[in-house]
């Protein structure tokens, strides 16, 4: 009887290892591996996900340009300036219509001051880009791409099509538009972990927060008046 016995408990043990050889030449699924702790070296280097601002780029229309962090500035100030630049070129070929397309009086005078002004700080962000070795961009980049507020081609030629009155409601109507886009990349610049705290970019930052909002305030009290009729005759 003793001898029955193990002769059976040594069958079961020869069973149960060619079982385990087996299950493991199968690639049989040992079940799942448990999760890296937060501070190891696995976690550190699993893909994290993107923040907003990130998001905004990886996802927004067009290309991106190159850009690093440095000694008090982040990407995100880096990516802001660039975009910038584009962004306010577009305004400038708008004001300049206004001279050429039958503008009033007092939408000359408004294109007047965005074109002085937007060219001035255009100056002012390619060389804080150039100071740090950043990529300014080129012309290309500027046309193609599209940042929050741009006029689309579509709507840009239909302001080119305007005339008098019309073109005067067009240009507030989309300047508006525009201006707002810009207070969208304010935004997002400031809610970008980091970001906004170099002094230029601080400082460009909030005046064109400021000066944006105020000539958007002004624009919205000019559609009113030509709403109802009035529009400022030429000089």
């Amino acid at each position: 009887m003793g001898a029955l016995y193990l002769a059976l408990a040594a069958a079961w043990l020869s069973l149960s290892a060619c079982s385990a050889r087996t299950a493991a030449t199968e690639g049989t699924d040992p079940g799942p591996a448990p999760a890296p702790q937060p501070d190891s070296p696995a976690a550190q280097a699993a893909p994290q996900p993107a923040t907003a601002a990130q998001a905004t780029h990886q996802h927004g229309h067009g290309p991106t340009l190159p850009a690093t962090a440095g000694p008090g500035y982040t990407e995100a100030d880096v990516r802001f300036m660039q975009d910038m630049i584009g962004h306010h070129e577009q305004a400038i070929t708008m004001a300049r219509m206004a001279l050429t397309h039958g503008a009033g009086e007092e939408v000359r005078r408004l294109a007047q001051k965005i074109d002085v002004s937007q060219r001035d700080e255009i100056a002012m962000m390619e060389n804080w880009l150039k100071e740090r070795g950043q990529v300014v961009p080129d012309p290309e980049y500027r046309r193609t791409k599209h940042m929050p507020g741009m006029l689309t081609p579509e709507q840009m030629a239909e302001l080119d099509a305007a005339r008098g009155a019309e073109f005067d409601r067009l240009f507030l109507k989309y300047m508006i538009q525009h201006h707002g886009g810009a207070l969208e990349m304010v935004a997002q610049l400031f809610a970008s972990p980091g970001a906004g705290q170099d002094p230029d970019v601080f400082r460009f930052a909030t005046d064109v927060d400021a000066d944006q909002r105020a000539e958007i305030a002004l624009m919205h009290a000019l559609l009113d008046r030509l709403a109802a009729g009035e529009r400022r005759p030429d000089p």
